[in-house]
């Protein structure tokens, strides 16, 4: 219909700019341009500043806790030796490296520390025959399981959560760029929009 304001289009994508083009004074820049630059900025130190004090506050309880973990091991597990009750299978591979790091699970038989006779399931190397014996942890229960956690794997495990600490710290802060970037350019196009709606009718004439 004539002199309906035709719907505004959204800008152009912008051209190649110079690296800091929103720090520099041009008639183009707007107001969000600056405060997207600083808000940049500012997101920028803050993950700078926050990941060491994450990663070594995460890192710290993360070691108290594996710390407490296997004190805890310590004090209800116990090594024993137990007597395999049934053969254990033989690796395809007789005498290669990938049979020494073999384990298959085996019936093993075992006395407590109460005099009890058990038996449980536990990894053992390949090609034992019954009647052989291994060294075995188990639990206060006299369940088959793992030896108490060592310091380097106390150590390994810190230092996984703390990496994932400042791992999480950089994505919070890139995510909130990217949502506050979102938001300025919805901004930007209703500015345009409503800008538009001012200009059009200057621009379009009855017919």
């Amino acid at each position: 219909m004539a002199g309906e304001t035709p719907p505004a289009q959204p800008p152009p994508g912008p051209p190649p700019r110079p690296l800091l083009w929103r720090w520099r004074r041009n008639p183009l820049r707007r107001r969000t341009d600056v405060f997207q630059a600083w808000l940049g900025l500012g997101l920028l130190l803050a993950v700078l500043a926050a990941a060491p004090v994450a990663t070594v506050l995460v890192a710290d309880a993360a070691r108290r806790h594996y710390e407490d973990t296997a004190r805890h091991q310590a004090l209800t597990r116990y090594e024993t030796t137990a007597t395999l009750t049934r053969d254990a299978p033989r690796h395809p591979e007789p005498g290669s490296d990938e049979e020494k790091k073999t384990r298959y699970p085996g019936e093993v038989r075992f006395v407590t520390r109460e005099g009890r006779t058990r038996t449980t399931r536990t990894e053992v190397p390949p090609g034992l025959p019954a009647g052989d014996e291994v060294r075995v942890w188990v639990t206060a229960d006299g369940e088959a399981t793992d030896p108490p956690l060592t310091r380097e794997q106390v150590r390994s495990r810190s230092m996984g959560w703390a990496l994932l600490a400042a791992v999480g710290v950089a994505l919070a802060g890139a995510a909130a760029h990217a949502l506050a970037v979102l938001a300025l350019r919805r901004r930007n196009l209703a500015d345009w929009a409503t800008a538009w709606a001012e200009t059009a009718p200057r621009w379009t004439t009855p017919t």
